[in-house]
């Protein structure tokens, strides 16, 4: 399997060739003379849940316990201290280009990619290769909450609620099993399906929907949650842009961090990079950053973004190989939890490696 993999890996000017030629056929931001229009304004809705509850819970836990979870679920306890600047995700999400599930900011064409993410989450039980997919065939929500909780089925089953078309467990609930459980290891786990469920995926406000606990109950066996989260993120963002309105049910904090890794000229990390301890995600949180920039003079900015006005490589990225494109197609599919749907990292530029 590996040197199958290895087989179809291609050098800097092929991919860079091919990328070139994908925009300038499909008249992207290369093509000469082609900037992007803004079409009619999105009036997206950044709500999120309140996270100052799951903030005490991390930090009323000693040192050893916060390892352990980092070990299973990797940097995720910091997006409780990214800022989420809605101004700026308002004005961002008018640039989001649904036709190629990309940004389009000017000239600039920018996209999250898979690399990106996996990167920032630093999950170090996450395989890339073990790609998320719904099972048809899988268990009930209450079979699963039940395997995940360790609590009787009429616990589980007194406790699920529906919520418009999904069911979903109340956060109230999980946060007193955590509060309890006499079990470290499994106060972690519920610990940890509570950030996926109000953080990751806040698809109900104080609620865990279904469809996460789904993703959750194979992320120990491997499975890498990054592909749902982006799909997540691209969905949400089209649905919105085409409908003209709605609420973002994505990742808010990591699009943030992704979008200042780019478009803020920062000091260079040096070789902190490298350092096994290093966290993107915790180096975003010590940088101070304006929040009282209107809406209107963001979308003027990014509308007029030029090629030297962004860091085309995130600081926190180290040069690594990418996933492109799928076969023959030019479009890598990502299964979400609710749908799927498609990117192509349109440009090399970003990543500046092999």
């Amino acid at each position: 399997m590996e040197n199958e993999f290895l087989s179809k890996v291609e050098d800097n000017a092929a991919v860079r060739a091919w990328s070139e030629k994908l925009q300038t056929e499909k008249r992207d931001s290369l093509t000469e003379g082609c900037t992007s229009e803004l079409q009619n304004f999105t009036r997206i809705i950044v709500t999120q849940n309140e996270l100052q509850e799951l903030k005490d819970i991390w930090t009323s836990w000693d040192e050893g316990t916060k390892q352990l979870f980092y070990q299973s679920y990797g940097d995720i306890p910091y997006l409780f201290d990214v800022k989420v600047d809605k101004r700026l995700f308002r004005g961002m999400a008018q640039f989001w280009n649904a036709a190629y599930n990309c940004f389009t900011f000017g000239e600039i064409d920018f996209v999250p990619t898979l690399e990106e993410y996996t990167a920032l989450l630093r999950s170090p039980k996450a395989q890339v290769r073990k790609i998320y997919a719904k099972l048809t065939n899988s268990q009930t929500f209450a079979k699963r909450l039940v395997n995940i909780l360790r609590m009787s089925e009429s616990w589980v089953t007194a406790r699920i609620q529906q919520k418009g078309d999904s069911k979903c467990v109340p956060w109230e609930n999980l946060k007193d099993l955590i509060l309890t459980h006499p079990d470290e290891k499994k106060m972690i786990e519920i610990f940890a399906l509570s950030i996926y469920g109000l953080v990751i995926f806040p698809r109900a406000l104080r609620h865990i929907d279904e469809a996460v606990t789904d993703l959750f109950d194979r992320l120990g066996k491997g499975v890498t949650p990054v592909p749902a989260i982006l799909a997540e993120t691209f969905r949400s963002l089209s649905m919105c842009r085409k409908a003209g309105e709605g609420r973002f049910i994505g990742c808010a904090q990591l699009l943030m961090v992704w979008f200042h890794g780019h478009f803020w000229k920062v000091d260079k990390v040096s070789y902190r990079v490298f350092s096994e301890g290093y966290s993107p995600l915790n180096e975003e949180i010590a940088m101070q950053r304006r929040d009282d920039i209107l809406e209107e003079k963001w979308m003027e900015i990014l509308q007029n973004l030029e090629e030297d006005d962004v860091e085309w490589r995130a600081f926190w990225m180290v040069p690594d190989g990418i996933l492109y494109r799928c076969g023959d197609y030019n479009w890598v599919p990502l299964l979400g939890i609710w749908g799927a749907t498609g990117y192509t990292p349109l440009t090399l530029r970003q990543y500046k490696s092999r």
